[in-house]
């Protein structure tokens, strides 16, 4: 079952499995952080409460966080001071959370208060959300952090690793990379002990690891992890003596490109997910444009199913175009939803329980949105959904969905994740 107790216990629809959960009633809303953080607008970054049903008559967006007592209409409930977590822990950059089964909520966070990799970790907050300290044991914790997964029957939580805070914040630089600013490791801790146990060096194929997911099925002793700059997907994996190792399992190959920063465009792969059953891993590249959806059953051997293209810096219209191997030039096609072309490129993705609908934000970090996709900072982000295709694989955009964060009333904001109310049993671990 998913983990979760005290508050995290009760507020989830409570599926046992993840079939159950695939099986449950169809989503109607979607909480979506919204970001003015990097825009120029002096406004707060707010929740949006997005209404997906396509037979309700409302689509509200309410600035709060709090969803038990009220799914429409969420309330603020506590905050917790950054002031507090830095005195009781030295941790700063909070980013991942996870319930546990303690009840305790663990975040992973990318660095302490100046912006240095080497002062990250795991914050644990009791279910009152008070600071309780760090998770790791002394001297444990990783190079660098950003998301965290783990398989309780296996004992094992993993962890990835984006770069340090004082580099990111600023945009992306090249040069960082070769100055050791950017991760490139996966960190095997013991679970629930929070010790280090091994290092993976991802090597030049896997440099930037951000989302890492285990399959579903608990029992399952293998995982992913999108490694953003190198535009892989890495399998991770238990040998026989009880180590973790690693492989390339996808590789989307850089574009040849003419009128950009450099000669040729990874695709960037900044969010992917795997769907309930553990029969579909999904990913975006948000620099090419595209999502892709690909068959898992054998896990060593992903197959491509299907690919639509919502944006990206290659489509008709832009400046940039890619080159073929023998010299002929082309773009993706410009997609018109309801009147609106896409702006950006897929950054984040949330499947629905039954794995049939697929939403898409644009945002990644205001300062890269700036760089890569400035026309965000005027225009604001928006939100699509993809129909997938379960049985034979194949991905769609619906045109009737297109939720527009660019008319918002304090000025147009930057949309990210996503969540569902009552708990997010994509992003559920089970035991």
């Amino acid at each position: 079952m998913a983990e979760g107790n005290g508050c995290c216990k009760t507020t989830g629809p409570g599926y046992g499995t993840p079939l159950e959960a695939m099986a449950g009633p169809k989503e109607a809303l979607i909480y979506v952080t919204c970001v003015y953080t990097g825009t120029g607008r002096e406004q707060p970054d707010f929740l949006a409460t997005v209404d997906v049903d396509p037979n309700s008559p409302t689509s509200s967006r309410i600035y709060v966080v709090d969803t038990q007592m009220n799914p429409k209409a969420p309330s603020l409930h506590k905050v917790v001071q950054p002031e507090d977590i830095v005195k009781k822990t030295g941790l700063a950059y909070p980013h991942t959370s996870h319930c546990l089964a303690s009840g305790d909520i663990m975040v992973s966070c990318l660095g302490d208060k100046d912006g240095n990799a080497k002062g990250n970790g795991f914050l644990l907050l009791d279910s009152e959300f008070n600071v309780k300290g760090r998770w790791e044991k002394p001297g444990h914790s990783p190079s660098f952090g950003y998301d965290f997964w783990y398989q309780p029957r296996h004992k094992t939580m993993i962890s990835s690793s984006w770069g340090a805070p004082a580099a990111f914040t600023k945009g992306f630089n090249l040069q960082h990379v070769g100055e050791g600013l950017y991760g490139r490791h996966l960190h095997v801790y013991s679970w629930p002990d929070g010790e280090l146990k091994q290092t993976l060096d991802l090597g030049d194929t896997g440099l930037i690891p951000l989302e890492i997911r285990f399959l579903h099925d608990p029992s399952k002793d293998t995982g992913y992890v999108g490694c953003a700059l190198t535009s892989n997907m890495v399998r991770f994996f238990k040998t026989e003596d009880g180590s973790w190792n690693h492989e390339v399992a996808i590789s989307v190959k850089p574009l040849k490109v003419q009128n950009w920063i450099l000669p040729e465009m990874p695709g960037l792969i900044t969010d992917f997910l795997i769907s309930l059953d553990d029969r579909f891993l999904y990913f975006v590249n948000w620099l090419h444009g595209d999502v892709r959806q690909y068959n898992i059953e054998d896990p060593k051997n992903p197959i491509l199913a299907g690919q639509v293209w919502v944006g990206g810096l290659i489509q008709k219209g832009s400046p940039v175009v890619a080159v073929t191997d023998d010299g002929h030039t082309w773009q993706s096609d410009v997609l018109e939803i309801q009147g609106h072309r896409p702006r950006g490129g897929p950054q984040m993705i949330q499947l629905s329980l039954d794995g049939k609908r697929l939403y898409v934000t644009n945002s990644l970090f205001s300062t890269w949105d700036r760089q890569f996709y400035p026309e965000l900072m005027e225009k604001g982000s928006h939100m699509l959904q993809i129909d997938v295709d379960t049985e034979k694989g194949g991905l769609k955009v619906n045109p009737n969905f297109f939720v527009d964060f660019g008319a918002e009333p304090d000025g147009p904001s930057l949309a990210h994740e996503m969540r569902y109310p009552g708990g997010d049993c994509t992003s559920d671990i089970w035991v």
